[in-house]
């Protein structure tokens, strides 16, 4: 496989920072609008500030992509078909997305409007990108925590473009799989509000140490190795930064990519949190991934904003323009041509004849393109004899052929859009049913008479009895990296012949691995109104589990359109990571796979670490057993981790009865939403 073109893609989260993406060097930036994106307090552009960069950017051969990858609640879905008109009318080059209704809206509104996959997906696998591909986006947006090998099986395989992120802040969590932000502090890191609540002390030791913080990422010296892989675009974090930072960022990989050396030092000064890290990318993940942002690296950032100023003080010249002066005794024009577009000056100062060639001369006033996006490539002088023209009358021509023909390439072209939200089913919810999800088989009580069904990580498959298959629904595992995924695919395999109720699937990849078989939406899908439901529904589900951020109205909301279910007791998992914050204190030799972090007001959160990622629970327990009816849908989940099966029997029981809890609870956010 021959590498593709990387292109270098930067952050642009104002105005500012847009121009100093652009005059570093940028092939193309990234940005949103003031609503619906997952970097709600950077400035971001309005619809007419979204005409403009795309104006600006496409004038100088640059790519915009438009954000639109949060979560959306089903009253926002007009809003959202608006904010995909102005993308639309702006004549962006692809819309990023996570919800699976916004995808829909695009393909409905503005077919012509490319689609890519926001890491918020969570895809991480060679099925999940090959899934984005059966639905037609044109590029997946994986997940940070790859290895350049698992990148490489993903590129080689999915058919769409890859982009991957090189530069820039890490979440602890995977993208898309973080309710931190929302249950600890009711700001939604899917809804583009995240407090980052990670970078505050959560040690594994009782130090007060912050050991859910992770260095910055920084792969850039291995940009050509990620293109070599299949890597078509490189990616830079950093919408809340700023454009010295981006400027840095763009020059250093637009110099990695062409074999050129970088300035490393400037790339750290910056910004870094205690240096960076390629732990992800080379497999190396240990305790030398954490980091905090300290006094010496915000001191080092100030001194180091004069030097990264430069960098975009003059535009880079990128365009490659041809220009041809042809002189006579009649007078003289100048054509400058880029790409399909021509602009042609005539001069107004009349030739003269000259008593020896003016060639050389000509040639050296049409170069001097310095300063504008254009670089002259071939400059000819078509004459019928000697002829001499003024350097200031050549110069002149040539900065207004350059902004003509700035201009032309500046125009905007819209993409069709065709009004109209789609029309919804409509149901009634049925009876309230009780579902129970179990860590394992050994963590079940022995009476589950209460209980519907049962849910069961698809690895207990051949620990199910026999007379609970017809009863049991196998979950299939939000995180699925590098052997994981045909691991699953042999066990589903294998359980499909076993007579289980259906499985349960928690990342796009599953909706392809288990195609055809009983299949239900789970947590991992992040369903949060009507249309994205339908979708699920429409992409192979019988009924989707609503993500726990919505309110109960809006919950119920969804049950009137799909069969739904919602969470009613769990300690809900709050984070799902690859990188093991246990690591802070210990290795993996003689692990447990498991362990807890305190946070700074005491309160202990559970690790639990399995199929090669961790999961970090909440330690107050979510209980709506007695508000029976209040999530209006059609069953309610009891979602088992930690508990013993004593507990689990007794919490059970509590819930079936409708009866108060017996310990310290919480009611999530289904009564006061998320920011």
């Amino acid at each position: 496989m021959s590498a593709p073109f990387c292109e270098i893609l930067a952050p642009a989260g104002n105005e500012e920072m847009l121009r100093a993406a652009v005059y570093s060097g940028a092939d193309a930036v990234y940005l949103g609008l003031t609503s619906f994106n997952a970097r709600r307090s950077a400035g971001n552009f309005t619809p007419e500030a979204l005409r403009s960069a795309v104006s600006f950017c496409h004038g100088r051969g640059v790519k915009v992509y438009v954000v639109l990858n949060i979560t959306v609640y089903g009253a926002e879905l007009a809003a959202v078909q608006d904010s995909i008109a102005a993308v639309a009318a702006a004549g962006a080059d692809a819309v990023i997305v996570q919800d699976l209704a916004v995808a829909a809206l695009v393909r409905r509104c503005a077919p012509g409007l490319p689609l890519h996959g926001s890491t918020q997906m969570s895809v991480h696998s060679l099925e999940g990108a090959r899934q984005l591909a059966d639905m037609g986006f044109a590029r997946v947006i994986l997940a940070r925590e790859l290895s350049l090998e698992e990148i490489r099986v993903i590129a080689d395989g999915c058919g769409i473009e890859v982009e991957c992120f090189v530069h820039g802040a890490l979440c602890m969590s995977m993208s898309g799989q973080c309710m931190m932000s929302a249950f600890l502090g009711g700001r939604s890191g899917n809804r583009g509000s995240c407090a980052g609540p990670c970078r505050l002390p959560f040690a594994a030791d009782g130090s007060g140490a912050a050991h859910l913080s992770l260095k910055d990422m920084s792969l850039v010296r291995h940009i050509p190795a990620m293109q070599k892989a299949g890597v078509c675009s490189a990616k830079i974090e950093g919408r809340l930064r700023t454009p010295e930072y981006v400027a840095a960022a763009v020059s250093a990989c637009r110099a990695a990519r062409d074999g050129q050396a970088y300035d490393a030092q400037l790339l750290r000064d910056v910004f870094s949190r205690s240096g960076f890290t390629d732990a992800y990318l080379t497999g190396k993940r240990d305790g030398a991934m954490f980091g905090v942002r300290t006094e010496a690296d915000t001191a080092a950032a100030r001194a180091a904003l004069p030097r990264a100023r430069e960098l975009f003080r003059r535009e880079f010249s990128r365009l490659p323009v041809d220009l041809t002066l042809t002189v006579s005794e009649d007078g003289a024009k100048l054509k400058a041509e880029n790409d399909g577009f021509a602009a042609v000056v005539y001069l107004e100062e009349a030739p003269q004849p000259a008593q020896k060639d003016q060639a050389a001369a000509v040639e050296r006033c049409l170069r001097k393109t310095g300063g504008t996006p254009f670089l002259a490539r071939d400059v000819k002088l078509d004459s019928d004899g000697m002829w001499y023209l003024p350097a200031s009358a050549l110069n002149e021509a040539r900065r207004a052929a350059l902004e003509q023909l700035l201009e032309k390439r500046s125009r905007i072209v819209p993409h069709a859009f065709v009004p109209g939200l789609p029309a919804l089913p409509s149901r009634t919810p049925g009876a309230r049913r009780l579902w129970a999800r179990f860590a394992s088989v050994s963590q079940m009580p022995e009476d589950l008479s209460a209980l519907e069904r049962v849910i069961l990580p698809i690895g207990e498959l051949d620990a199910v009895p026999e007379a609970l298959r017809g009863r049991t629904v196998l979950e299939l595992p939000r995180a699925m990296f590098g052997a994981v995924e045909q691991q699953v695919q042999r066990q589903l395999e294998r359980a499909a012949g076993m007579g289980f109720a259906g499985f349960e699937a928690n990342n796009l990849a599953h909706l392809r691995m288990a195609k055809g078989l009983s299949l239900y939406g789970g947590l991992g899908l992040n369903v949060t109104n009507p249309l994205s439901g339908a979708e699920a529904v429409r992409l192979g589900v019988q009924g989707v589990l609503a993500l726990p951020e919505l309110t109960a109205a809006q919950v119920g909301a969804l049950a009137r359109c799909v069969p739904a279910a919602a969470i009613g007791y769990g300690h809900l998992p709050l984070m799902l990571t690859r990188a093991c914050p246990l690591h802070n204190v210990r290795t993996c030799a003689g692990c447990p796979r498991k362990g807890e972090l305190t946070d700074r007001k005491g309160r202990r959160f559970a690790v639990r670490c399995g199929l090669g990622v961790r999961t970090i629970y909440n330690p107050v327990p979510l209980y709506m057993g007695d508000k029976p009816g209040a999530l209006g849908c059609d069953c309610e989940v009891l979602y088992f981790t930690t508990e013993s099966p004593r507990r689990a029997a007794q919490v059970l029981a509590i819930y079936a009865a409708g009866a108060p809890f017996d310990g310290e609870l919480t009611r999530g956010l289904y009564f006061k939403g998320t920011d």
